[in-house]
């Protein structure tokens, strides 16, 4: 036997556990009756009059039979590539190994996709997600380094299929920007991207300063799940502060001469939220107010990830005190989560959007009883 096939076929051998553990957790058989028992309710007279009960059953349909498709191109996926390799074993033939290399290279990336969403189960996970940056302190760089993580989350948005919509952005004086705040669209955008939220470190030889000197900016990047209609999260008008103005383009300059931006201040939390880009001031009251009641959700989604950590032992802090993943772009090449020890030295990959290993590995130590981790 060929070493390639050799080696694939030991590999596959080991991924063999995960297959089947994504196996019984999906449960195919069983989810093909959900499937067909969803699929039923359309015909009862009492479900098509009801638009609200209608929509929860599409939304669930959908989900489930994304699910089951998954697990059905994983599996195509594992029969396609055992049958190569027994084909090779039994005729021999260097021409099928080629087509067993890319088989395997396809299960490989199927397998760690499948693996990643069945690792998605917090209550919030499914949602979309409200993605904020804000540089730290140190001027044009950290305004500059914003940027370049706005920018590789909207490369890993294009690349696992997700709508990215900009809701507000204010620019660096410089170069830069200030802060921006954009809505990820679709399942499971907050599972994944809650993996990203702290504090992110960039070490480079600065592009601002004539004397090529070597600089360290930080950004924070603060992520909560978008709220769906049916949640009902109050806020008091006596809570909230409105304000309008002028919606700021690049440099400065401003996109309209009404006053159609808003920006809310909600007295009991201290938030501030504000929303610019979409054609009315009405409007951008309406999607300040979703982002406002998703972060309200984030707060809360903290406080009761911070009191189940406190009865089962620390963990790290999410917040400006620590910083969460470092991305070092001199004098070596490397790219670190120091939560998780995931570390790449591929750093051009990372900051196109590449950000599948370290969302695995996250997803994967936050599962971990916390008194198993080192710190």
């Amino acid at each position: 036997m060929s070493d390639v096939v050799e080696q694939i076929a030991h590999e596959l051998s080991e991924q063999f556990e995960t297959f089947k553990s994504i196996e019984s957790i999906i449960n195919p058989t069983k989810l093909k009756k959900e499937v067909a028992g969803l699929e039923a309710q359309f015909s009862d007279p009492d479900v098509f009059q009801n638009p609200s009960r209608m929509n929860q059953i599409n939304k669930e349909l959908h989900q489930k039979k994304k699910d089951l498709n998954q697990y059905l191109g994983l599996s195509k996926s594992h029969e396609d590539l055992l049958f190569a390799i027994e084909l090779y074993q039994s005729e021999s033939d260097s021409s099928l190994i080629p087509e067993i290399i890319k088989n395997h290279t396809e299960f490989q990336d199927l397998l760690k996709k499948a693996n990643l969403k069945f690792l998605l189960n917090g209550e919030m996970d499914i949602n979309s997600a409200i993605l904020t940056i804000h540089p730290g302190a140190g001027g044009t760089e950290s305004c500059d380094w914003a940027s370049i993580l706005h920018r590789m989350y909207l490369r890993w948005a294009e690349q696992y299929g997700f709508k990215a919509k900009e809701l507000d952005f204010l620019p660096g004086e410089v170069a830069g920007i200030k802060s921006v705040t954009l809505l990820i669209e679709g399942d499971y955008a907050y599972g994944y991207l809650r993996s990203e939220m702290g504090v992110h470190r960039l070490v480079r030889i600065s592009p601002f300063d004539s004397s090529a000197r070597r600089h360290t900016s930080f950004a924070s990047v603060e992520v909560a799940p978008e709220v769906d209609e049916e949640i009902n999260i109050e806020i008091l008008d006596k809570d909230l502060r409105v304000d309008t103005f002028c919606s700021s383009g690049a440099g400065g300059q401003s996109v309209n001469t009404t006053y159609s931006a808003v920006r809310l201040t909600h007295y009991p939390s201290g938030l501030v939220v504000s929303c610019q880009n979409e054609k009315s001031q009405i409007m951008n009251k309406a999607m300040a107010m979703k982002v406002l009641k998703s972060r309200l959700m984030q707060l809360e989604i903290k406080r009761k990830q911070e009191e189940r950590e406190k009865a089962m032992g620390i963990k790290m802090d999410i917040g400006w005190g620590s910083q969460i993943r470092s991305y070092v772009l001199h004098p070596y090449q490397l790219v670190k989560d120091h939560r998780t020890g995931c570390s790449t030295s591929s750093t051009d990959k990372v900051l196109d959007g590449d950000l599948e290993d370290f969302i695995l590995s996250y997803l994967q130590w936050d599962g971990q009883p916390a008194g198993d981790e080192e710190i």
